[in-house]
């Protein structure tokens, strides 16, 4: 049952990856403007790493942890 459940999450976490890259790539290619359903994706995933940055080591560690998350 355990197997059936991280199988499942794995799928929507695929689903959300490519519904991620799909808006980033719609959104540069019509712009934010154009894009109201979606808001603007660029600019938050923009403000995620800026905010990683300043964190210094702590948003480095974070970083490593949420890229080893998806790894698996």
């Amino acid at each position: 049952m355990l197997d059936n459940v991280k199988k499942t999450i794995g799928s929507l976490t695929e689903i959300g990856i490519a519904l991620l890259a799909l808006a980033v790539v719609a959104s540069l290619l019509v712009g934010t403007t154009n894009m109201a359903f979606l808001g603007d994706v660029v600019g938050n995933i923009t403000a995620l790493v800026t905010q990683l940055g300043s964190a210094g080591l702590a948003g480095l560690i974070s970083l490593g942890v949420v890229l080893w998350l998806f790894q698996k």
